[in-house]
């Protein structure tokens, strides 16, 4: 799992934050200078933890309507905007689920900047 403050050396990275499944903000780490606030965090804790649920949702229910498989379990969820993006990591608790761990570790997001933004180092930082 990384470390909050490790993930802020990520270009275009202006927040780290954890979470919890409800959507509850557990930590955080802001840029100096970002325009980030704990309030926008407390609110992007909730919406992810509910996108990170409903991508759950169809991934598993696409794999058993068609058959196909591959999409779940969900590694990453991305959410794009106009400005900023998020990133979102699952591959932490899905190991930790996988290998019937008790404990399950909580989300971790960043924040991105989209004009220095680089998603799959975003998620590679996620990972580490």
């Amino acid at each position: 799992m990384a470390r909050l403050g490790n993930l802020l050396d990520q270009p275009g990275v202006l927040a780290a934050f954890e979470f919890r499944a409800s959507g509850e903000l557990l930590d955080h780490e802001l840029r100096a200078g970002s325009p980030i606030t704990t309030d926008i965090l407390e609110l992007l804790a909730s919406m992810c933890a509910a996108n990170v649920s409903i991508c759950g949702m169809q991934a598993r229910g696409w794999e058993k309507l068609t058959g196909m498989s591959g999409f779940s379990n969900v590694r990453e969820f991305t959410l794009v905007g106009f400005d900023w993006s998020v990133v979102v990591s699952c591959a932490q608790r899905e190991a930790q689920r996988a290998a019937g761990q008790e404990t399950i570790a909580p989300y971790q997001g960043v924040v991105l900047i989209n004009r220095d933004a680089r998603y799959e180092a975003a998620c590679k930082a996620l990972e580490a």
